[in-house]
């Protein structure tokens, strides 16, 4: 009898250490798994927060993009319907003046030029045109004069204090410049050398002077036009 009890007694114990043993295990499992579960948990956390931040900062980014670019298509707009506007304003401003000196002729274009640059007055009433052929005494009343070696053209005013200026076209926008006087005095040839006319109309000739004809304004230039008297 004693010998069952110690029996019954030795499996009570072994009962109750089996059971502290197993609630010691479980207890262990559940708190690893919580434990890992936390972990788990505070790891998604930031890479949860990580894409939120990220996503949202994308969303910024890609906010600012379309504003900078609607912001250039605007500066664009604005400037690219200035530069037309400017653009269809010169455009219109130089056909009107083309158009305006489309109705001369290129010589009456090309005296007024010459007067405009060379003219001792610009204060004129009349502008006449002479033409004067090769050959023609540059004095005409001295038979000891040297010949012009081309044909020429005289501007003058219709006073004598206008001035004059002589010269031929060469064809490429300038021109030979004669310095030759509008009038010649009656006493230029009197007490001196027989040969003093021929030598100093000879060097009339030899330095005359190559100068290019500007533009010049167009609204001057259709002022001497509408003044011009030209000589046959």
């Amino acid at each position: 009898m004693k010998k069952r009890t110690m029996i019954l007694y030795f499996h009570v114990v072994l009962f109750m250490l089996a059971g502290c043993v197993g609630n010691t295990n479980e207890e262990s499992t559940t708190d690893s798994s919580e434990n890992n579960s936390a972990i788990e948990s505070t790891e998604e956390d930031p890479i949860e927060t990580d894409e939120s931040t990220s996503a949202r900062e994308l969303g910024e980014s890609d906010m600012d993009d379309e504003n900078e670019i609607s912001s250039d298509e605007s500066g664009h707009t604005d400037s690219d319907r200035n530069s037309s506007e400017n653009g269809d304003l010169d455009a219109g401003d130089k056909e009107d003046k083309e158009t305006l000196l489309s109705q001369y002729s290129s010589e009456e274009i090309e005296y007024a030029r010459v007067w405009l640059q060379l003219g001792p007055n610009q204060e004129i009433d009349e502008l006449n045109v002479r033409h004067i052929p090769a050959g023609e005494p540059i004095h005409p009343n001295d038979d000891t004069s040297a010949s012009y070696p081309e044909d020429v053209i005289q501007l003058a005013g219709s006073r004598l204090v206008d001035g004059s200026v002589t010269y031929s076209g060469n064809g490429d926008g300038t021109i030979h410049v004669y310095n030759v006087p509008l009038r010649w005095d009656s006493n230029d040839a009197a007490d001196v050398d027989e040969n003093f006319m021929r030598e100093y109309t000879a060097d009339i000739i030899e330095n005359t002077e190559l100068v290019y004809v500007d533009p010049g304004d167009e609204e001057e230039i259709i002022e001497f036009i509408e003044v011009l008297n030209v000589h046959n």
